[in-house]
């Protein structure tokens, strides 16, 4: 019997080692909300991370702070939940909020795993617990400095990197890199920076053979994606326009893409990546996971998520090292060889905040009860 008692609910801001820019902007510091669902002694954690300003989706952090708190948290109160679909259930009459949905999503799974006695990725499905992770690059100072990061991943062991590609950051940085690195397995994502105007560009990409292009045009877009996905060779891969499992479908039936990149938050939860997912594999379309640069807590979601047996490539989990001096949560995110990360056997999603960090970072901070 699963009845939520309370809801402990953080706004918390994560200090960057550097700042991540993208097409959509630049971020020094990772705004995220941290959440502990209580049911009686049982109690799991969720994190969801949208970033500080509704840059990447409509949804920003402040704002998934007061919907959780004012909306969403209080309709569990006093419920019994049995499965994660009975939770999104409870929610089905608030639009969109996907972000929101997510957090609250991912602390039952947390808590049903510690229920069970199970790790999160064997409940959910996990085939291995070894997973595929790569390296990413956003916009550097130069191509200098990306060239000699991207040697240091190479060294490394990674077997694929993703780069960071907007306007001012394209053609010249990619013939650079593929001349420098002429086999190494690379992948560019546009986070929504172009249009269909720019379709002959794009064209121009399939000379470099990259694994793929991750959302090229409007990030609610589907339409356009199908009708650059039939005039280019380079597979297009659906992620800002993944929102639900309706919209998988939709992408699916229309050809808009030959990969989908899963991040749970984004999609409303681990319930509804498990169904994006296995529409995806129904058709014959291979995914990876996503990253929002998450805590270990968020990030140890997609670890999970990253063990299925659709999931492809290897996926954006990073080290947690690579972005902070100090992760809130703990164990935190460590390579256990080249390119790969190996899963917690600890019933749950296998990571908590750490009392102190998530004191010392938190913003604002209630308990809804």
């Amino acid at each position: 019997m699963t009845v939520i008692t309370s809801i402990e609910l953080y706004h918390i801001a994560m200090p960057l080692l550097y700042p991540w820019r993208t097409a959509y902007g630049s971020d020094d510091v990772i705004e995220s909300v941290i959440m502990r669902m209580n049911a009686g002694e049982m109690f799991g954690w969720g994190e969801t991370t949208p970033l500080a300003m509704p840059t990447y989706s409509p949804e920003y952090t402040g704002g998934v702070y007061r919907v959780i708190r004012d909306i969403l948290a209080p309709r569990l109160i006093g419920k019994e939940i049995t499965s994660g679909e009975e939770l999104q259930q409870q929610f089905f009459w608030i639009k969109g909020n996907f972000f929101a949905k997510g957090g609250l999503d991912a602390a039952w799974w947390d808590m049903e795993a510690r229920r069970q006695g199970l790790p999160l990725w064997k409940l959910i499905g996990g085939t291995s617990p070894v997973i595929d992770v790569g390296a990413d690059f956003g916009v550097q100072d130069s191509i200098d400095m990306l060239l000699g990061n991207i040697e240091k991943a190479v060294n490394t062991g990674f077997t694929r990197i993703k780069l960071k590609y907007c306007p001012g950051w394209d053609l010249d940085m990619i013939a650079a890199v593929r001349a420098a690195f002429p086999t190494m397995v690379f992948h560019i994502d546009c986070n929504s920076g172009y249009t269909l105007a720019d379709a002959a560009m794009f064209k121009k990409l399939d000379r470099y053979e990259l694994a793929m292009i991750e959302q090229p045009l409007m990030h609610d877009d589907l339409i356009d994606h199908a009708a650059l996905q039939a005039q280019i060779e380079t597979p297009v891969c659906l992620d800002e326009s993944i929102t639900s499992p309706e919209k998988t479908a939709r992408a699916v039936k229309i050809g808009a893409c030959r990969w989908v990149n899963i991040k749970p938050a984004r999609v409303g939860g681990i319930t509804r990546a498990l169904r994006v997912n296995q529409i995806c594999e129904e058709a014959g379309i291979p995914c990876w996971v996503g990253g929002m640069l998450e805590s270990a807590l968020g990030a140890s979601v997609c670890k999970a998520l990253a063990s299925l047996a659709n999931m492809k490539y290897p996926s954006d989990v990073f080290p947690s090292s690579r972005f902070y001096a100090e992760d809130l949560s703990r164990p935190s995110i460590a390579l256990s060889g080249p390119s790969q990360m190996t899963l917690s056997d600890t019933p749950g999603v296998g990571a908590a905040p750490d009392p102190i960090r998530l004191e010392r970072q938190t913003l604002d901070r209630v308990v809804i009860k």
